[in-house]
Parts: structure tokens; sequence; C-alpha cells
């Protein structure tokens, strides 16, 4: 079973109270999700990645000041900023070129933060992975830091350099959220898993960072995912595995 190791990780890591959002966040949420700033394909992705119930996994609330390291084009900044525009704050950090062109220009998002922008993100020719060389990065007691798919492109020194930066940020008892591909545990790297990580080596490196883990959601969980292609083939498109982690700082 997938989750034999998350549970065996549980068993010795001290358990927090269980997250959850409030009522008045679950209705942000919801607006956010309908808003005419996603496109149609954005919302189609809804019933697969489950914004809703992950960012109530990880307990987010509406006062908080939350990091989203590595937006991409900003499928959960345009969740994230609307909960947070009145009570709370958003900064975004690392690879953020791409939302700071296409959406934080745009009305509503303009009290998003945008911190690091001198950092680099590079892949070495030949390597499958990138590395990451932060600069910068200026935030301090954040409630929460999330990323959402982006743990898998980075070599072991941009892991550590992400971790690093996420721990850096938090306040004491911060929440470090991580969700990404499944890779089967030890599994050597080749063609067929390039966008999937080992979820127990990547619970090993967070630890190693400072942290402690919390709980898992099983809410991505594919059993019909059988861990054995790339993500982006049509057989797994849109269904791969993931692992939801919830972490703390101490």
């Amino acid at each position: 079973m997938k989750f034999i190791l998350f549970a065996a990780a549980l068993a010795l890591a001290p358990m927090a109270a269980a997250q959850s959002t409030s009522d008045a966040v679950e209705q942000k949420l919801k607006l956010a999700m309908q808003a005419d700033i996603r496109s149609a394909a954005e919302k189609a992705r809804d019933r697969n990645r489950k914004p809703l119930e992950t960012l109530a996994f990880f307990g987010l609330r509406d006062n908080m000041k939350v990091v989203e390291l590595i937006p991409g084009g900003g499928w959960y900044t345009k969740l994230l900023a609307p909960v947070l525009a009145d009570k709370g704050e958003l900064i975004v950090a690392l690879g953020t070129s791409r939302v700071e062109e296409r959406l934080l220009n745009q009305p509503g998002f303009e009290k998003v933060k945008v911190t690091a922008k001198d950092s680099e993100l590079s892949r070495p020719e030949g390597s499958r992975l990138y590395e990451l060389e932060v600069d910068g990065f200026n935030v301090k007691r954040a409630d929460m830091v999330l990323t959402f798919r982006n743990y898998h492109n980075f070599n072991e020194a941009g892991r550590r350099a992400m971790n690093k930066v996420a721990y850096d940020a938090l306040k004491k008892g911060g929440i470090y959220g991580v969700v990404d591909h499944t890779r089967r545990h030890m599994e050597p790297d080749s063609a067929e898993n390039r966008r999937r990580i080992d979820p127990v080596l990547t619970i090993k490196e967070i630890q190693q960072a400072g942290f402690e883990l919390v709980d898992f959601a099983e809410l991505h969980y594919r059993a019909d995912d059988e861990l054995r292609y790339e993500v982006g083939r049509r057989s797994v498109s849109g269904n791969t595995d993931r692992f939801t982690l919830m972490f703390r700082k101490k």
C-alpha cells in the first residue's frame, strides 16, 4: 500500500490538532473558484486538484500571512489572493515571472507581494532537474508556506534551498504544505518518473530542515495510478497519484 510508509512515519511524529477552515473562508474560496479571472481549463481542474479540500486540510484562514513558492502561472494564486485580500497577506516567491506578467497587474491582485526576484532557477545542460539560488528572500513570521507540484523539479541542493526558505519564512508553529506527484520508494531515476518524487525522501529532507511531520491527506490518492508512467502520458495525465504532506516548524 502506498501510504504504509506514511503511516509509519506519522507513528513517530507528534500529532497536531486537526486543521480546518472557517465557513467564511470556505465561502471566499468558492467565490474565488467561480471568478471570471479563471479560465474554463483552470476551473475544469478543480475536480482533480480539489483546492477547497486541500486548503482546508492545511488550515488556511483569511487572516494569515501566506507564502506561495514557485506559483507558476498562478493557478493557486488566483484562489489564495482573494481569500487573503482583506485580512491577510499573500507573498509569492521564486519563479514568479509568469504570475507577475499575467496576473498581478489585474484588478484584485494589487496586494499580492513578490519577493526574491533576483533568485535564479536554472537547469544545467544535460540535467533534468533545476538548481535554485535564492537571493533577496526577506519574509519572516509567516503563518503558512505552500508549494504545489514543484518539489520534484529540483536537484537535492535545490530542494534543500527551498526547504530552508520555507523554514526561515515561517514563525514557530507555522505550517509548510507540500503536494507533489508520487514516485515509488527508492526507485532510480528514469525517463518515466522524471516528474515524480519519492514521498519518503521528501519527508526525510523536510524533517532534516527542522520541520516535524504533522499529517498527510489522501485527497489526491489515485489507486489506478500504478506509478509506472510519466505524469504527462495520456493514461495518467490528470489522474496522477499525489502526496499531500503537512509539516510544522518546531
